[in-house]
């Protein structure tokens, strides 16, 4: 029951956060700015935790989601913790360098997470660029 409301918790942070980022580009009245940036940094910093505290929830109750090479056996909390970043950083930003691989319903995970980390991106210029030619 912890693990769904952990979850649950991290899935409407990051979705908080993804529409935050959208209204708040309502309004801006340049192109960029730094603060845009730092939405975005932290967009992505939000949306990286959440899932690596999903992947942590799931693995502190005995479900696979990832498998690292040479390592099978569960590590200390903390070390899992740090663990689960990376690999949701990886995932995110679609890097993908090959040593850790999703299993299970890590998979399915993983590619959600995944899809948000290749959309975002194109979904961010193309807001910007309607709210550019509303105004010009």
């Amino acid at each position: 029951m912890i693990i769904i409301a952990i979850t649950t918790m991290s899935l409407i942070l990051i979705a908080g956060s993804l529409r935050q980022i959208f209204a708040s580009l309502e309004f801006e009245h340049k192109i960029f700015s730094f603060q845009l940036f730092l939405s975005i940094l932290l967009l992505y910093t939000i949306v990286m935790i959440g899932f690596a505290i999903i992947y942590v929830s799931l693995i502190e109750h005995g479900v696979m989601v990832y498998q690292e090479a040479g390592q099978f056996e569960p590590l200390h909390w903390k070390e899992e913790i740090a663990r689960s970043m990376y690999f949701s950083g990886v995932t995110l930003f679609t890097v993908g360098y090959g040593e850790m691989v999703p299993v299970g319903v890590g998979r399915w995970i993983a590619i959600f997470e995944a899809m948000i980390g290749y959309s975002l991106p194109a979904a961010l210029v193309a807001k910007v660029w309607q709210h550019y030619k509303i105004e010009h």
